[in-house]
């Protein structure tokens, strides 16, 4: 496809990419942008599908046109996501796009404690009745009526959508892809702070995120959460398999008194710092 198509066939826009410049036009929740908005988000979403910069004016017009052939101008001046995403997104990505709304993610800490819930068998795979008990408290929880059959349904969707070498599994990042995760925590601190005062500053940032139980030492989905942000620095799409192993490898180098936490002090030793009391 050459660029100037780019960005406007129906399908080709992902609902992660949709999601990430949605929020940036709806902050607060309310599910529709202003009509005086549209240029101004077609413009961020050509940007991100890739388009020439040249070519960005033409993409706006194109799909400015699309989508007012699919609906009015709305009399209140206010434009649903729903009519954005039915023009734009393909029927799988829409059916993302429900779930990256109603169930946005903090933290890779919240992630990993809902894969350690369901991942029941600990296999690092989540299979077809895994998913569904995940779908079922998951509408449970946001007080939806979903009938059983209506379940069993989208856990069909889910699994046609993710499970590409069809054998019945979903992997760690199958899910991560389904839930809204927010970006890599890491991502926005310089690897190569040079100060001590830098790394220790930095260090006590990143620890505060992880310990979300405040209690000084990372233990069980806080300590999966720093090891996925971690190793996805380096290798992004982590399986859930390899996780386990790259867990273990933590564990087995900072956790000084094997308790099976690991302590704030003991994490700063192995970082080669010295954390703050």
């Amino acid at each position: 496809m050459d660029s100037s198509a780019r960005g406007l066939p129906p399908g080709s826009w992902d609902a992660a990419g949709f999601w990430q410049v949605w929020q940036r036009f709806d902050a607060h929740g309310r599910g529709y942008i202003e009509e005086k908005e549209l240029d101004a988000f077609l413009h961020q979403m050509s940007m991100k599908s890739g388009t020439d910069d040249a070519a960005v004016g033409e993409h706006v017009q194109k799909a400015r046109q699309r989508f007012r052939a699919a609906h009015r101008v709305p009399e209140d001046g206010r434009v649903p996501m729903e009519q954005l995403a039915g023009v734009f997104l393909s029927e799988d990505e829409n059916f993302l796009l429900l779930f990256r709304r109603e169930s946005p993610l903090d933290s890779s800490v919240e992630f990993m404690q809902i894969w350690r819930q369901y991942d029941a068998d600990g296999s690092g795979f989540l299979s077809a009745a895994e998913l569904q008990d995940f779908l079922r408290d998951l509408f449970l929880h946001q007080k939806k009526a979903v009938s059983e059959g209506k379940l069993a349904e989208y856990t069909e969707t889910m699994m046609r959508v993710f499970d590409k070498n069809k054998d019945g599994r979903l992997d760690l990042n199958d899910l991560a892809r389904i839930l809204a995760l927010q970006e890599n925590f890491l991502l926005q601190f310089k690897m190569d702070a040079c100060s001590t005062e830098e790394r220790r500053r930095d260090f006590e940032k990143i620890f505060a995120h992880y310990d979300v139980s405040q209690t000084g030492a990372l233990e069980g989905p806080e300590v999966d959460g720093f090891v996925k942000d971690m190793m996805e620095l380096v290798q992004p799409g982590i399986r859930g398999v390899d996780l386990d192993k790259f867990r273990e490898s933590l564990l087995r180098h900072c956790d000084v008194n094997k308790d099976g936490k690991i302590q704030k002090s003991e994490l700063a030793l192995c970082l080669g710092l010295k954390a703050n009391p």
